[in-house]
């Protein structure tokens, strides 16, 4: 299953919000963060605490692909 976050940068740029004001609003790990700029795969925990930071839904901030080692 392959994990992209493109979705969360860009809704970042939009609010004007960088990686590290996430972490802090979010109550984010810095692994959490490096994790999500790799398309690695974190806790529903941790994009419960996104998606209520930037009070969004799930699907605004990620997207995944079953059968996919890689997103297109």
């Amino acid at each position: 299953m392959a994990y992209s976050y493109n979705k969360l940068w860009k809704l970042l740029i939009d609010k004007g919000i960088n990686k590290t004001e996430l972490r802090s609003l979010a109550g984010l790990s810095t692994n959490v963060i490096a994790k999500l700029g790799k398309n690695q795969p974190v806790s529903m925990e941790s994009l419960t605490k996104i998606c209520a930071a930037l009070e969004c839904d799930i699907g605004d901030i990620l997207e995944f692909q079953v059968g996919r080692d890689k997103q297109v």
